[in-house]
């Protein structure tokens, strides 16, 4: 059986290329989301130009560390649901 971390280390190429996929089709398909993005990143540079030049550079680790935390969250998403998948698989094959 697998384990925690040898399911997450099994999925994690597949969890990267499906959110890529994701982000690919939410730029083509959903206005929405491209004018909120264009939006966030029109108002954080609105911001970052603001700051004097001692805090640039805190601006922009600001903005990576958000971007990591949102990396990491969506792969644990995606790793639960595969998670949620093969327990309710082995739910239902009991029943069978």
């Amino acid at each position: 059986m697998f384990t925690p971390q040898s399911l997450e280390i099994m999925l994690e190429p597949l969890i990267r290329k499906r959110l890529e996929i994701l982000y690919s089709d939410l730029q083509e398909a959903e206005s929405t989301y491209v004018s909120l993005r264009n939006e966030r990143d029109k108002q954080f540079s609105v911001m970052q130009n603001s700051l004097p030049d001692h805090l640039q550079h805190t601006a922009f680790m600001y903005e990576d560390v958000q971007l990591e935390l949102q990396a990491i969250v969506e792969s644990r998403i995606y790793l639960q649901g595969f998670k949620d998948a093969i327990e309710l698989f082995g739910e239902l094959n009991v029943y069978k």
